[in-house]
């Protein structure tokens, strides 16, 4: 059974699975679902159009589900937000549920959101993200999986970032970032692997020398993008560097290209 607190508001049509616990003030709205053992905190607010998963945590203050910061948003129009399975909202995280797409915004699982981020309407963010305090997500931006995106990052909308990358701190995204790197600056430039990121996801040093290799092509080579990725089809590359062909080919808004010349 739920344990609920007594001044806590869950309205009529709210769906709680079994053990979930909702503390003091917090307020469920008609049509939230949420998941077995999920913990929310004092003070939530959990929307009518989220669909949450089992054994997430949803700290004080934070707003999941809320209306979309679109100034053409109107309530027909809503579309969900779905949450996947062990994921830690941490305090004043703040969520919007979908408007455009028929997907809505989409939250996967055990990402680590910390105090003050926020994921705009229609999101795709994948699984074993963190976000550092104050890293937010515009509109249409689809995050990969294990990604860092540090304090007050701001991500441009339909923006893409792929598996691995790491975002530095106060770092303006305004193209595309593709996986296994680190970028950095106003305006986020390719500043070298993100090595750490690498190493922990189990990634051997052949597989990092072969990203490496790809990454010195298309970056730091002079050659044209197009020849770059021609040359790197041609080596017959492995998983990795296919994953980052894949990523570039598919890029609409562009990717970033270097800081300067010399970084590895």
């Amino acid at each position: 059974m739920p344990l609920i607190h007594p001044t806590a508001i869950i309205e009529d049509g709210a769906e709680l699975g079994p053990g979930v616990r909702i503390g003091p003030f917090s307020i469920i709205d008609a049509g939230a679902r949420i998941g077995e053992g999920c913990v929310i905190e004092g003070h939530v607010r959990i929307y009518g159009h989220t669909e949450m998963g089992r054994d997430n945590t949803v700290c004080h203050g934070a707003t999941i589900g809320s209306v979309p910061q679109d100034l053409g948003y109107s309530p027909e129009r809503a579309r969900p937000l779905r949450i996947g399975d062990g994921n830690h909202f941490k305090e004043y995280v703040n969520i919007s549920h979908g408007i455009k797409e028929d997907h809505g915004t989409v939250i996967g699982n055990h990402n680590y959101l910390m105090t003050g981020s926020h994921v705009g309407h229609d999101c795709v963010v994948g699984d074993h993200n963190i976000f550092a305090n104050g890293a937010v997500l515009a509109g249409h931006v689809q995050l990969a999986s294990r990604t860092f995106l540090s304090g007050n990052v701001a991500v441009h909308q339909f923006c893409r970032i792929g598996d691995y990358a790491m975002v530095a701190g106060l770092t303006g995204v305004r193209q595309d970032v593709p996986p296994f790197v680190t970028v950095n600056g106003q305006g986020a430039a390719f500043v070298g692997l993100n090595v750490v990121g690498l190493r922990r996801g189990g990634f051997t040093a052949a597989q990092r020398s072969a990203i490496k290799r790809a990454y010195r092509l298309l970056m730091l080579s002079g050659l044209r993008t197009s020849d770059a990725l021609a040359r790197l089809r041609d080596d017959e590359p492995g998983a990795e560097v296919q994953a980052i062909i894949a990523f570039y080919e598919g890029s609409q808004r562009g990717v970033v290209s270097a800081a300067t010349a010399g970084h590895d």
